[in-house]
């Protein structure tokens, strides 16, 4: 099993809002606390993606002006890269518009950007209200021995619908969820994680952060303990800020 952890950041300028960057400082941290290496690498707009040359995978939110140079770049140059990537168990997490671009499309209007068709859902964009607040779902994952919180913070104009092939990340304890309705929040794919929450999302879901480095290095055990109590305030606040 490797000895570092290598991050690959898709557009790291561009899709960054929220303090989205803080989920990559919070994976060095881990790593370097419990002795494994860590490399960053990033992946702009016109590079192809090497799916062998990371072992977890980054794509934050971005406005929509940004979004769209993002959306035509993944499906052009990023599209085989990510597939090839989650077919070989690679972890990944997209946060907001980077979990859109993940689906079929995203329909704005009269215009439909393209997405890379890793996840089976599709995000259309209604004339009604944003999707904003607080949120906290229940989520169950292959080597948890208990459903765990997730907690953070949602704005989102667009409505996904997951279609038949895809699994959600969790229940809606409170919040909105992918579309507001359907009482469910994000999506799962083996390894890969798509979801709407923001905050940064990982220093107050440390223990999501872990269940993505042990499986990005192909490790089935747990990793070693930490010193964890700020982190667990923090994920305590976010809840109590959900109302869970």
């Amino acid at each position: 099993m490797p000895d570092t952890l290598r991050v690959c950041a898709l557009y790291p300028q561009l899709m960054n809002i929220y303090a989205d960057r803080g989920n990559l400082l919070l994976l060095r941290r881990r790593c370097e606390w419990r002795g494994i290496g860590f490399a960053l690498s990033a992946s702009d707009l016109g590079a192809p993606l090497d799916p062998d040359a990371a072992d977890l995978f980054y794509v934050g939110g971005g406005q929509d002006r940004d979004q769209r140079l993002c959306a035509l770049d993944m499906a052009e140059c990023k599209r085989e890269g990510l597939h090839a990537a989650a077919d070989r168990g690679a972890s990944m997490l997209a946060v907001c518009g980077g979990y859109q671009l993940l689906g079929h499309s995203y329909e704005l209007g009269d215009e439909t950007l393209p997405g890379v068709g890793l996840l089976d859902l599709r995000t259309v964009r209604v004339d009604g209200p944003r999707l904003i607040g607080n949120v906290a779902i229940e989520v169950e994952l292959p080597g948890l021995e208990r459903p765990r919180v997730l907690a953070g913070f949602e704005n989102h104009g667009g409505r996904t619908h997951l279609g038949p092939a895809a699994q959600p990340l969790g229940r809606v304890l409170r919040g909105h969820g992918n579309d507001g309705a359907g009482g469910f929040e994000g999506v799962r794919r083996g390894n890969v994680i798509g979801t709407y929450l923001h905050g940064p999302l990982l220093p107050k879901n440390v223990w999501l952060a872990d269940w993505l480095i042990a499986r990005a290095l192909g490790r089935d055990a747990p990793l070693s303990p930490l010193d964890d109590a700020l982190e667990a305030a923090a994920h305590a606040e976010a809840r109590r800020a959900a109302g869970v």
